[in-house]
């Protein structure tokens, strides 16, 4: 299974977008998502005060002095979650497969040059997102260089 992401434009916009195949069932995974305590762990910056509800804030500290919020723009249970982070969108879904679910995650942002490390970042995240839908021990794969080197020679073909 591919696991990495493809980089789209969308109306003058660029746009990751990640696919994950889980044997589990979409509430199963839209809890890992969503509960503050797992967010925490794999997204970015989450502080873990999240009010999950359409148009409720999601809290993030960068670590540097700057907290900021995003705002969920749509929340559909156990099958949508989408918010909008300063000027980018995450749209993330789970669509019913026979065997489990898929996750698509979709990151909308405006500036091409960040394609590398955006994709890079997410990639490592999602992976420790299925670790704990799989229920592992967290592990951080000391990857991030060789997956901007990948993305790099894969974004930017031309």
């Amino acid at each position: 299974m591919n696991n990495f992401g493809s980089l789209h434009e969308k109306d003058g916009r660029f746009v990751l977008v990640f696919e994950r195949k889980y044997p589990f069932s979409p509430e199963k995974v839209f809890r890992y998502l969503t509960d503050p305590y797992y967010f925490t762990q794999w997204y970015p910056f989450a502080t873990g005060v999240m009010n999950l509800r359409v148009g409720g804030k999601i809290k993030f500290d960068d670590g540097e002095g700057s907290i900021y919020e995003a705002v969920i723009t749509e929340l559909n249970p156990p099958y949508s979650f989408c918010f909008q982070e300063v000027d980018d969108l995450l749209e993330i879904s789970l669509y019913e497969t026979y065997q489990g679910c898929t996750l698509k995650f979709s990151h909308t942002f405006n500036d091409r040059a960040m394609a590398i490390y955006t994709a890079a970042g997410w990639h490592r995240c999602l992976e420790v997102l299925g670790q704990l839908i799989h229920d592992r021990t967290i592990e951080w794969e000391d990857n991030a260089l060789e997956l901007r080197e990948y993305y790099k020679k894969s974004l930017f073909k031309n």
